[in-house]
């Protein structure tokens, strides 16, 4: 058995498994999967399958090689690395939050975990109070209240609403990658709302390094399709 289809069954065997979310965000008022909640399942999972997951880091990059101990062979998944600066913290303390973020988004790719909840919740009735997705066209109509529509190709530009401008981009950009359906449209998103990238890189670097996180998480994903 080829260390992909080892992989293959073990992702089968973890969507059987009951995983609790413990990660809430309360801007936007949906659970996500956090580090915790389906690390422990996956390792049981892969002693089960001869699997063993090795994370390493260099200065550029962020790696998970999945071995298969029976025969050697191995999948590599790979994540661009990126920064933080959390207030009042040490820069070893900075590189760790990166290296946690970073080990939960290779897990995640790896083993295909999708979490929409941060699209049900802008697509509820209460969403449109905190996130519009506007048509970038020089005569889009404006709709008479904030809502999210399904994107055609070129009209990926997020308009963020209320008091946090970063917690609403977010959640807004999780609801675009759900609706990209190639690499082209990721790729999209990022230029068409790149200076809005930009002012969360100054002013939140760990939020910035999770939303890119998951560009890269949504571009592989899509990529191997």
């Amino acid at each position: 058995m080829s260390v992909y289809k080892k992989l293959q069954e073990a992702r089968m065997k973890l969507q059987n498994t009951a995983l609790k979310k413990s990660g809430h965000n309360k801007f936007a008022g949906y659970y996500y999967f956090e580090l915790g909640d389906f690390l422990p399942a996956i390792q049981k999972i892969c002693t089960e399958m001869n699997l063993c997951g090795v994370v390493s880091f260099d200065h550029n990059m962020a790696f998970l090689q999945i071995n298969d101990t029976e025969d050697g062979t191995s999948v590599m998944f790979t994540s661009p690395m990126s920064s933080a600066a959390l207030k009042g913290c040490h820069d070893v303390q900075n590189l760790g939050a990166v290296q946690t973020y970073l080990r939960r988004y290779l897990w995640v790719n790896a083993f295909e975990i999708v979490e929409h909840d941060a699209l049900d919740a802008v697509m509820g009735a209460d969403a449109p109070k905190k996130f519009e997705t506007v048509a970038a066209k020089p005569a889009a109509v404006k709709p008479t209240k904030p809502a999210v529509k399904a994107a055609l190709p070129g009209e990926w530009t997020l308009k963020p609403i209320g008091d946090d401008f970063t917690e609403s981009l977010k959640v807004g950009l999780d609801a675009m990658l759900q609706l990209a359906t190639s690499p082209d449209d990721v790729a999209n998103i990022f230029k068409v709302n790149r200076s809005s990238f930009d002012k969360v890189k100054e002013t939140s670097p760990e939020a910035y390094t999770e939303m890119m996180a998951k560009f890269t998480a949504t571009k592989n994903s899509l990529t191997k399709e």
